[in-house]
């Protein structure tokens, strides 16, 4: 009796949206590497994928850096908590320079606030977490977690994925390039995603903490994932929304309709899914077997759709793996609004401290 209203709920709010766009079916070529082959586009882009597989550990490497700046916050987000923001290179270069920048705002637990001169001191044996928002996240999305995070004494890291805000071109009004029918693009800016993430552990890591986990929600919780299961620092790891199978959500999803117009009539879900093993959380559950998971879903959830995360879910109990489940009386959009997103961020919050 519920499910209905909770579904017209949902749609009305993905409905507040009018700037999807639908845009054309492509492989993407131009974003990989040529390696020699002379096959057809989609024979390219599969051997392509195949050799990645072979050795995602290659695939995900984040070279180090020492190319962090850090630029203390103004007075009035200092007064709410924020230290100020991260700035470094991305390790993979794309053709827009404004998303090779990463960005990443500071909230730090009480006791690490940075220096006079910017310089961020060492946190000791502290916890720490990177927060990975949603698709489409503005500059304030997941902004109140990660100050409700530090409240509790966890510093939280807030990333900025690739191609959003502050990293967007001046071309694009959503973040259409890291999920759309481009094949080997939505890869590759995924995979620069993991490599971010990477680099801003890497970057808690020098700061001197040793318990460091990840946050991640809808896309961030498939990212989130891809990085724990090849970054070798991640203790634990909440999951706010998820799916086995990258290519199911884009296929099935409210959120991702616009996405699949493009994709409709030039590839199959099997071929699809197929050829975003890279970025599909089930290809690594194995390699998080180190990292103790907490598994959120929304039981009327039409973005993700729940049968997908009940398998991924059911997956992790086949295999054995450290986890916990939680389950949101609410949908995808809805968990936004209160009092579904004090719900699911305690939810979060309480996994994280007693898992870190």
């Amino acid at each position: 009796m519920i499910a209905p209203l909770f579904h017209a709920w949902e749609r009305r709010l993905a409905s507040v949206t009018t700037n999807r766009v639908v845009r054309p079916f492509e492989w993407g070529l131009d974003w990989i590497s040529p390696n020699g082959h002379t096959s057809g586009p989609h024979e390219h882009l599969r051997q392509w994928v195949d050799e990645a597989m072979r050795d995602t550990g290659a695939f995900f490497d984040a070279p180090p850096t020492r190319e962090y700046t850090f630029a203390p916050a103004p007075a009035e987000r200092r007064r709410r908590g924020e230290a100020g923001t991260l700035r470094f290179p991305s390790a993979l270069t794309t053709p827009h320079a404004e998303n090779n920048t990463v960005h990443a705002r500071w909230f730090p637990a009480s006791g690490t606030r940075p220096t006079h001169a910017g310089r961020v001191p060492r946190g000791g044996r502290g916890t720490a977490v990177v927060v990975l928002p949603q698709w489409n996240a503005g500059e304030g999305g997941h902004v109140a977690l990660a100050r409700v995070l530090a409240r509790f004494g966890i510093s939280a890291l807030r990333m900025s994925l690739p191609y959003h805000d502050a990293r967007m071109p001046p071309e694009l009004t959503r973040a259409d390039y890291i999920v759309s029918a481009n094949i080997a693009r939505t890869i590759q800016v995924c995979r620069q995603a993991v490599l971010d993430a990477r680099r801003a552990v890497a970057w808690l890591a020098l700061q001197g903490y040793e318990r460091i986990g990840l946050l991640g929600t809808s896309l961030g919780s498939c990212l989130a994932l891809l990085t724990a299961a090849h970054e070798p620092l991640i203790r634990a790891q909440a999951l706010n929304h998820v799916s086995p199978w990258f290519a199911d959500v884009v296929w099935r999803g409210l959120s991702t309709a616009h996405v699949r117009a493009g994709l409709d009539g030039h590839i199959e879900l099997d071929e699809l899914r197929e050829l975003w093993r890279p970025i599909s959380p089930y290809s690594y559950l194995d390699q998080v077997r180190h990292v103790r998971t907490l598994l959120v879903y929304a039981r009327y959830d039409l973005s993700f759709p729940v049968d997908l995360s009940r398998r991924l879910v059911e997956e992790f109990d086949r295999r054995d793996l450290p986890h916990s489940v939680s389950v949101l009386p609410c949908g995808h959009y809805s968990s936004g609004a209160a009092p579904f997103s004090y719900l699911d961020g305690y939810v979060l919050t309480r996994y994280l401290l007693k898992n870190l």
